[in-house]
């Protein structure tokens, strides 16, 4: 039987906690209590990114709870995010100053490449025209040399699909510490997952409950009945079900929610697992990717023709 432990080891020796806070969608304004409140329940794991636009509300909540005695900074683990749009190797280090004076930190835990895409520097939104060809080798120099300068204590990357992590692995003097990818029952990531077990790279999974509150995601990944039978079956939620397998499968979770008792209820993932027979019906479960990145391919610009190519075909 398989026991999640509350963190997992990366290839550089240091321990990620196992579920994190994710902060995709969290608006400012709302985004500072849900985090404050999650480190008050117990998560130390805090997911963000310099897209999300709401890293200095978050900062501050940091800066006041260490302040207070609340938690040791060495006792939380924070991870940010390099836009499409710095991916230029001397736009590197500013994006990650940029982040650091926004969550008020000296360093980051893990510092990743959002997308294997870039864009023109200082584009706004997801418009076609802005999508440059990417340079993926030139712009991980620039973070191995973060890595190096001890601002950034781990670094790794977001959204690479298999081939385009084993391209970077060939290349890297630092190799990537974790891909954070979309990862849940619906898209359980079976051949990446073989890949990073094999090549010492923690995967690390976004949006685990299906991302619920994505109007444009039309899949209820808590609605599958294979979740809701285990669930019910053994007297747990549908979204703690989702969570478990994730982490008996190997990987850590980023579970998004502004809502205390959906905050509290997610972290009430440990010291109990899901017995082997439950797991086992995961596997019939159709397959189907929900966060596609459709804005990244463009028959006219950047580097990816088509989904195919963005994704190499894992689809």
């Amino acid at each position: 039987m398989v026991i999640a432990s509350e963190f997992f080891e990366l290839n550089t020796g240091a321990k990620i906690p196992s579920v994190g806070l994710g902060t995709w969608q969290s608006d400012p304004g709302v985004v500072g209590r849900a985090v404050e409140f999650a480190i008050k329940v117990g998560y130390r794991h805090i997911d963000c990114a310099q897209v999300y636009g709401n890293e200095k509300e978050i900062g501050l909540v940091f800066k006041n709870l260490i302040a207070e005695g609340v938690v040791k900074r060495e006792d939380l683990w924070v991870t940010s995010k390099l836009w499409c749009t710095d991916h230029a190797p001397e736009d590197v280090p500013a994006a990650l100053d940029r982040t650091l004076q926004d969550l008020q930190l000296d360093y980051i835990d893990l510092y990743l490449i959002h997308w294997p895409v870039r864009m023109k520097k200082g584009a706004v939104g997801f418009k076609a025209e802005n999508l440059i060809p990417v340079d993926i080798p030139s712009t991980w120099k620039a973070m191995e040399a973060l890595y190096d300068s001890g601002k950034a204590r781990a670094i790794g990357v977001s959204n690479f699909s298999t081939k385009k992590l084993s391209d970077l692995l060939e290349t890297a003097r630092v190799p990537p510490a974790v891909d954070q990818v979309e990862c849940h029952p619906l898209w359980q990531q079976t051949k990446l997952q073989e890949f990073c077990k094999a090549k010492g790279v923690h995967l690390s999974g976004y949006s685990p409950l299906g991302s619920p509150g994505s109007s444009w995601v039309k899949t209820q990944v808590l609605k599958h009945p294979v979740i809701t039978e285990v669930a019910e079956k053994l007297g747990k939620t549908p979204a703690q079900v989702a969570l478990r397998w994730g982490l008996q499968i190997g990987h850590s979770v980023l579970p998004k929610s502004i809502t205390e008792a959906r905050i509290k209820e997610n972290f009430d993932v440990f010291g109990w697992s899901l017995p082997g027979d439950l797991v086992a019906k995961f596997s019939g479960i159709e397959q189907t990717r929900l966060i596609r990145g459709t804005s990244f391919a463009s028959e006219t610009y950047g580097s990816y023709r088509s989904l195919e190519e963005l994704w190499d075909g894992e689809l």
